[in-house]
């Protein structure tokens, strides 16, 4: 499913960006996650959702560029809607730990100086996209995790909530049904896979030439004991650097971490001189695809080139510049 929208009239009349856009096309791309998402398995009034809120996403985050606002800028406003939404994994309407908690990781980088920040395990900070940008600017450190990244928060005068905040009925109901599953030691595959890859993420390019990127997950359906998965991990599940790409993941965590799947798309971008979709695919559809997982990755390059690659059924995406606007779900590979 897909929605176009030429946006050339509406720049015609701000020639005032027209500069801008000859220094660097200022692009964003977004993702909501990928898995089992074959056309059916939503109804029609839930896809209206998903792609009302990916709009909304994507035109805060473009918001931002238009007016001359940084990358990361673009890359959190996104984020944080995101994180809003009730539909995606991330924030409120995280999945459950088997111990049926919300437990929530985020990262953001910033492409121009290499800077990051990343926090694991947070279940009182309302945006976790919010706190990582927190860690890269305000501390020495790159990530913070659990009891520590909260009262960092708290110091920064970040939005707490309670840990109900985040839940939700379906996803609460999901989480009965897997436990009723491992009771009976049945393993339901479908319904694992269904919650294990929702996360959301964002990459940015601005009208100064410089890359973001940030990503935000609750993480694997049933994960136990503390688990950690590529998200906050910078070079698995996040990575940006103006000379080659911003990369956010979403698939697998266990696997993007050993294959190290974000900084590996860009460092053949720098070093072997690859196209961000070329990449992208080598990393993707072979290198993921041969260790048996799936999965997917949004890339931007600095002159505004992308990919949305997945090896997986299906993955919420979106990108919009000067020249398109554009949101699918379904599909097999990057159109």
């Amino acid at each position: 499913m897909r929605i176009f929208l030429t946006l050339a009239a509406i720049f015609c009349a701000a020639p005032a960006m027209a500069e801008h856009y000859e220094t660097a096309p200022v692009t964003i791309v977004i993702h909501g996650g990928a898995g089992a998402l074959a056309p059916g398995r939503y109804t029609p009034e839930e896809e209206a959702a998903f792609e009302a809120k990916l709009n909304e996403a994507l035109d805060a985050g473009y918001a931002v560029l238009e007016n001359g606002g940084a990358a990361l800028d673009a890359v959190e406003a996104a984020i944080v809607l995101m994180e809003d939404a009730p539909m995606f994994n991330a924030g409120k309407g995280a999945v459950f730990t088997r111990d049926g908690k919300n437990e929530l990781d985020s990262s953001i980088m910033d492409g121009a100086t290499l800077n990051a920040g990343a926090v694991a395990g947070v279940t009182r900070v309302k945006n976790p996209i919010k706190l990582a940008r927190a860690v890269m600017e305000k501390s020495d450190h790159v990530m913070f995790a659990r009891d520590g990244a909260e009262k960092f928060a708290k110091e920064n005068d970040l939005e707490m909530v309670k840990p109900s905040y985040f839940k939700t009925e379906h996803r609460w109901d999901a989480y009965k049904r897997a436990l009723e599953a491992e009771k009976n030691k049945q393993k339901d595959a479908a319904l694992f896979h269904d919650f294990k890859y929702g996360t959301v993420g964002a990459v940015a390019l601005d009208a100064k030439g410089n890359l973001a990127a940030g990503t935000s997950t609750g993480g694997m359906m049933m994960k136990r004991y503390g688990r950690v998965g590529d998200t906050p991990i910078i070079g698995a599940g996040t990575f940006a650097d103006n000379k080659s790409c911003a990369v956010s993941s979403t698939g697998w965590g266990e696997y993007f971490i050993r294959l190290t799947i974000a900084r590996d798309i860009c460092a053949q971008v720098e070093y072997q001189g690859k196209s961000v979709e070329e990449a992208a695919d080598d990393v993707i559809n072979h290198r993921l695809q041969d260790m048996g997982a799936d999965g997917g990755v949004i890339v931007l390059a600095p002159d505004g080139s992308y990919a949305m690659t997945f090896n997986s059924k299906g993955m919420f995406r979106g990108v919009r510049n000067a020249e398109e606007k554009m949101i699918a779900i379904y599909g097999n590979k990057a159109e």
